[in-house]
């Protein structure tokens, strides 16, 4: 699947989303009910002011003595004690609820942090467990943006969003209450008009949800030429390639600010809207309630508390409508998130799959055909047997198809028709794990990580021993490179081992494959990128890796192959001719003849 290909069409079923995340919020449900249970009182101490106004107009500033009789309670305070309790009252809740937000704050981070730290470990492990094609259709920088910008845009702003619309939801509540004991007739005009105010919000939801998708993906485009150009940093050196770089971000930024822009076009009008209403809200009010007073219908005290109230309501009511906007991206996000655990590797275990142990024949391939993408074929009915111990190259001109058949042993990717058999078992029929434990690969161009490198050879067998490790070492030629090293076999890795050279790569990916002692090997053009002299030390450490190994060599150098058993010719998809170097140099006008003289013929005099 091609993650730039994002609809996010889920993203309105509510109950669905809740469903789908309700697993990550499980864990930490009781932390949940208690920061809700403190945004609760904290939005509702918003009204306290508000509430204060009535009795302060009315019996302070009224002079009037507060008398309360109800059932077997009987309040008489006199309005100078008043004047000063009040006051204090005040502050005192104010303080409290000052408690309750830092509390609310700490509470909300925490969950949040906790949700986004959980989503994003089991995003890593479906993504670490995707097959080689995820990752050929797909850019780094949609794959970092995908999997990492969008948890935290999802699970971290989601608790946010929700406490905030809580808070905000009781701050409303509670004004609503002092605004219904001051007048209900006013409360009525009051509520109506900032209900119309919400109107706009479910207007903008599919524009938040189209801007979104186009985000990511031109975000994802950003990230990718930002890799591209920290990976490709010595090819724009080289070819002065600074200036094509720079437009290249400047028209992605241009275009980010374009969809940014889009939103923001159609979004930004909801708050003067809002504001508007509000007024109108306002000014209805301010008539109504002056007509009220004047036919004593209320008091001056209510009338002032009536307005606190309505004009400390709009912060909430404009908090709910960013929130609710807010969670219309939040939801975007969300389901975008499901849409990669909804994702499934091509590659995977067949359910009854069994465990592989060791070749005890031979690996055989049966009518075998391949395509990586439909209707265009790369591999054409490949019938080839190797025997265990046997050592087989691979040639042919490039993108002739030699290195595809090295990646279908593994299983990197499944054959499209014809089967690969270990010991006349189907490959398919075997775990994944099991099957790549029997397979050691080196590459053209090793991967190495950002650790140190004893680290580095040590993953390909964990549990080696020092012993182990040593002998590895020596059997790749790399005890003279680490003398030199400052810290020696730990010393630690640039990122992708870059500080080394060419040739000390390869042994230390050598020494990574030898370590794993597995019975199948696997060189794909090992030291094709060598100078003379280095390619002498690693061919001795491969002749090391491939002593007594089942191996698939594929080479664009003499020396490489000169040793193999046979030498397999492939040319355009098919094997056109099979043989040792003298049987193959007998064909008149044959393929590898050809490439012999070709490409070959200059090496091995170098090599006499």
């Amino acid at each position: 699947m091609k993650l730039e290909k994002t609809t996010a069409q889920n993203s309105y079923r509510y109950g669905w989303l809740l469903k789908r995340i309700f697993p990550y919020i499980k864990p930490f449900l009781g932390r949940i009910i208690l920061t809700i249970l403190v945004a609760i009182p904290l939005g509702l101490l918003d009204g306290v002011t508000a509430f204060a106004l009535k009795p302060y107009m009315d019996y302070v500033i009224g002079q009037k003595d507060l008398i309360f009789d109800w059932h077997f309670i009987h309040i008489d305070l006199k309005y100078t004690l008043l004047a000063l309790i009040l006051p204090f009252a005040v502050v005192i809740f104010a303080g409290i609820q000052g408690l309750l937000r830092y509390l609310n704050e700490y509470l909300t981070q925490w969950v949040s942090q906790r949700i986004t730290m959980a989503v994003k470990s089991d995003l890593f492990t479906r993504m670490v467990n995707m097959d080689t094609k995820f990752y050929d259709e797909n850019t780094s920088g949609i794959v970092i943006s995908r999997y990492m910008n969008d948890p935290q845009t999802a699970a971290a702003t989601l608790v946010d969003q929700l406490t905030t619309m809580i808070t905000s939801t009781f701050g409303a509540l509670g004004l609503i209450v002092v605004m219904l004991y001051s007048s209900w007739r006013l409360a009525i005009v009051g509520v109506v008009v900032l209900s119309i105010a919400f109107l706009p919000v479910a207007l903008i939801r599919s524009v938040i949800k189209r801007t979104s998708n186009q985000s990511i993906v031109i975000g994802g485009s950003i990230t990718t030429n930002i890799n591209e150009t920290y990976t490709g940093n010595k090819i724009i050196n080289s070819y002065n390639l600074q200036e094509r770089q720079d437009l290249k971000l400047k028209e992605q930024l241009r275009n980010a600010f374009d969809v940014s822009m889009s939103l923001i076009k159609r979004a930004a009008w909801m708050s003067p809207m809002m504001y508007l209403i509000a007024s109108v809200g306002i000014a209805i009010v301010l008539w109504y309630g002056t007509d009220l007073i004047i036919r004593g219908v209320m008091t001056a005290g209510g009338f002032a508390s009536f307005v606190t109230s309505l004009l400390l309501l709009y912060k909430p009511v404009k908090n709910l409508g960013r929130t609710l906007q807010s969670l219309q991206t939040v939801f975007v996000s969300l389901c975008r998130v499901f849409e990669l655990f909804d994702l499934q590797p091509e590659v995977q275990n067949l359910p009854n799959a069994i465990e592989m142990k060791e070749i005890q024949k031979c690996i055989r391939f049966e009518n075998v055909n391949f395509e990586y993408n439909e209707g265009i074929p790369v591999l054409k009915n490949i019938n080839l047997e190797i025997k265990k111990g046997e050592t087989i190259a691979l040639v042919g001109n490039s993108g002739g198809g030699k290195s595809t058949i090295a990646n279908l042993v593994p299983r990197f990717y499944d054959v499209t028709s014809g089967s690969i058999k270990i010991d006349d078992i189907d490959i398919k029929n075997f775990t994944l794990e099991s099957l790549r434990d029997n397979i050691a690969m080196v590459f053209q161009d090793n991967f190495l990580f950002s650790t140190t490198i004893r680290e580095n050879i040590m993953l390909g067998n964990p549990n080696a021993t020092e012993e182990d490790l040593q002998n590895a070492v020596k059997a790749a030629h790399l005890e003279d490179m680490l003398k030199e090293m400052p810290a020696g076999i730990d010393t630690e890795l640039s990122e992708r081992g870059v500080t080394l050279s060419g040739g000390q790569r390869q042994r230390v990916a050598i020494a990574r494959a030898i370590i794993k002692n597995a019975p199948i090997i696997i060189l794909d053009e090992a030291t094709s990128a060598l100078d003379n002299e280095s390619e002498a030390i690693v061919q001795k450490a491969l002749d090391n890796l491939i002593k007594n190994k089942t191996v698939f060599l594929i080479a664009h150098r003499f020396t490489t192959i000169k040793n193999a058993n046979r030498i397999i010719v492939i040319n355009e998809g098919e094997i056109v001719e099979t043989g040792t170097h003298e049987e193959l140099m007998q064909i008149e006008n044959g393929h590898y003849k050809h490439l012999y003289e070709m490409q070959f013929r200059n090496q091995d005099k170098m090599n006499v």
